[in-house]
This record gives structure tokens, C-alpha cells and sequence, in this order.
């Protein structure tokens, strides 16, 4: 295991950072897996217009979940949510960024 990956390991069991967490492949069986939550407001530009959003964004480790896809669930803290978009893997193919709204 290398370096970089033992410090996600452990971000991700911090109990202050990770949480526990639901998931649902689409037609699955439920997993318990740890992730990261990440609620940021997003600006956005559209024309001279700026637009706010809130947005529900997680990481996820790879380990645990191989290969999430849009309509995919998470249940986290009694609320579910999609995924939704497809998700992203940092470039040490450890973690995944997912974007999230509600089920």
C-alpha cells in the first residue's frame, strides 16, 4: 500500500471527516461504505447572470465501491439521494468524486 493511499484510508475513518453511509447499485444489495461529504454552494455564470446552487458532492473510496453509476443510491444520515452525472476518479485512481440530489 502505498503512502498516499494509507492516508486516505485514514481521512476517510476519521470519525470527524467520514461518515458512514448506504450504498444502492441500481438493482443491488445495500453496502455499507465510508465517504467524505462535500456540501459547497456552486456559482455559476450564464451569461452576464451569475446563478447559486447548493450542491451534494461525496468522495468514495474505489476500494469499496468499484464502479458507481448515475441512479445509483446513497442513503447518509436518513436522506437518500441519485447520483447523479457521471462520477470522476482522482488521478491516483483511489477516490471518487460523486455529484449528488436528492431521491
Amino acid at each position: 500500500m502505498s503512502a498516499f493511499a494509507a492516508a486516505v484510508g485514514a481521512l476517510f475513518a476519521d470519525p470527524n471527516v467520514g461518515r458512514d453511509a448506504v450504498y444502492i447499485a441500481e438493482g443491488g444489495v445495500p453496502v455499507l461504505v465510508r465517504v467524505v461529504a462535500r456540501r459547497a454552494d456552486a456559482i455559476t455564470d450564464f451569461g452576464d447572470a451569475r446563478l447559486w446552487s447548493e450542491t451534494t458532492r461525496i468522495d468514495l473510496r474505489a476500494a469499496e465501491v468499484a464502479n458507481p453509476r448515475p441512479g445509483d443510491r446513497f442513503e447518509i444520515e436518513g436522506e437518500a439521494f441519485l447520483i447523479q452525472g457521471e462520477p470522476v476518479r482522482d488521478r491516483e485512481r483511489l477516490v471518487w468524486t460523486v455529484d449528488l440530489r436528492p431521491a
